[in-house]
């Protein structure tokens, strides 16, 4: 009997289905097409109203791994009013737009692809007037896919400064500090460029608490961050020896007030400017508890805020499935434990994966031997670090099934080789690209 089949198959079938409910949630041309209406010269963008007679030209602009679909949802809506306009996607992920230029760019580390699409944008944002408007369309990726980097610090530079912070597992949060001030284009600088434009951002968050200032580095956003928290950053994770001296100079810059800081809250270049949430993770976990339900578990969110170690959580999970499995709590069997997030993995060894597939083989270990319980963990964009996979499932059996292949799964983890490991046993989940991105949905079932 063949791996594949060993796994038990009707909790992997509901897991597949949950997962592509949440999927349908995020659909990001769905979400915008919900939100954008134009009536009698009217565009509506949810509460808000503009007079698109007001308006000479409109462009469209934007970045991330959905932004795609919301542009090619954002052009139907607008029809022949669009005057034109740029769109970074990531290498994949890239669909034919009337009137807008679609640009594959590389992607989590930036490339002179995205480089020459993010100088096209601030070129085309610095010539729009107040009788404009540019139509802004972010989501996760966006931040690698618009590479601006402020002098001195070069493409080479930035790349090297942005897989060094990968690497020792910094979050999102961290990450895109660093970022915004090491950039002409983001931490608002983008709103800046366009002002006195009229700006509306439509936002796929793939942030937890949707922090609109962290989702794409928010080129539109005011800025929180400053110079010393992205030293500070660097600190942490004891960089700032590492990183080139470009990197060094420049915030050492900004923090004796010689580089203007990242535009706050309150500065008038955000007078003309809205932003707009469309899709979040916590609308893909309701719509996967919906799913579980219908499937005749009794779902459970634990959170849509699960971060830190990858691991850690990993374990937390599988100790929340003996507890029900043991003591029927928090819930009873049959049960579908959700939660959704973005982890992190600090790489210990030199091997292949990505935080989804590290999430199960942790797990896989812990569940050990527990009747009728399947982990499943997957990225919503279809991609799980530089894999081709999105993400893995295992169950009671996978530990004695690797066992019986000759591979130890604790080697496998020590070695951050997740990717291998799920391969061998057929254990992996290979979507494609979504074109969409609310972040990680991370199952539990319990049959």
């Amino acid at each position: 009997m063949s791996a594949v089949a060993r796994l038990d198959p009707t909790l992997r079938r509901a897991a597949r289905e949950i997962f592509q409910a949440a999927l349908d949630a995020a659909d990001p041309g769905l979400a915008v097409r919900r939100l954008l209406r134009v009536e009698d010269e009217t565009l509506n963008a949810g509460r808000a109203r503009y007079d698109l007679r007001r308006f000479e030209r409109v462009f469209l602009v934007g970045a991330g791994k959905a932004s795609a679909l919301m542009a090619r949802a954002a052009g139907r809506a607008l029809g022949e009013r669009v005057t034109g306009g740029i769109i970074n996607v990531k290498d994949g992920h890239g669909l034919p737009l009337a009137r807008v230029e679609c640009r594959e760019c590389g992607h989590p580390v930036p490339d002179e692809r995205g480089l020459d699409g993010a100088r096209r944008m601030a070129e085309l944002a610095s010539s729009a007037t107040a009788r404009d408007l540019i139509v802004c369309l972010i989501s996760g990726g966006a931040s690698a896919l618009t590479p601006l980097p402020a002098p001195p610090v070069t493409l080479a530079d930035k790349q090297r400064t942005t897989s060094l912070l990968l690497a020792a597992g910094a979050d999102i949060h961290q990450l895109n500090t660093v970022r915004k001030h090491l950039s002409l284009f983001k931490g608002g600088r983008l709103a800046a460029l366009a002002s006195p434009a009229t700006v509306l951002t439509l936002i796929l968050s793939d942030v937890i608490g949707d922090d609109l200032d962290v989702i794409g580095s928010g080129p539109t956003v005011p800025d929180r961050s400053t110079f010393a928290g992205a030293r500070a950053v660097l600190e942490r994770f004891r960089l700032w020896r590492k990183v080139p001296a470009s990197v060094r100079r420049r915030l050492a810059e900004g923090e004796r007030g010689l580089v203007p800081e990242t535009p706050k809250p309150g500065d008038p270049v955000f007078a003309r400017v809205r932003n707009i949430i469309v899709g979040s993770n916590g609308l893909a976990l309701d719509a996967a508890a919906a799913r579980a339900r219908s499937l005749g578990f009794r779902p459970l969110i634990l959170s849509s805020t699960i971060e830190g170690e990858t691991r850690d959580a990993a374990l937390v999970h599988a100790a929340i499935a003996r507890e029900v499995s043991d003591h029927r709590r928090p819930a009873r069997r049959p049960a579908c434990l959700i939660s959704g997030g973005e982890t992190t993995v600090a790489l210990r060894g030199a091997g292949l994966g990505g935080r989804n597939q590290e999430f199960v083989l942790a797990a896989a270990g812990a569940i050990a031997g527990l009747p009728a319980c399947l982990v499943f963990s997957a990225g919503t964009d279809g991609t799980d670090g530089p894999t081709d996979a999105a993400g893995a499932f295992a169950d009671g059996s996978t530990l004695e099934r690797a066992a019986a292949l000759g591979m130890n799964l604790y080697d496998f983890l020590l070695h951050n080789d997740s990717y291998r490991f799920f391969d061998a046993l057929g254990d992996l989940l290979r979507t494609g690209p979504t074109r969409t991105n609310v972040m990680d949905i991370h199952l539990v079932l319990l049959g």
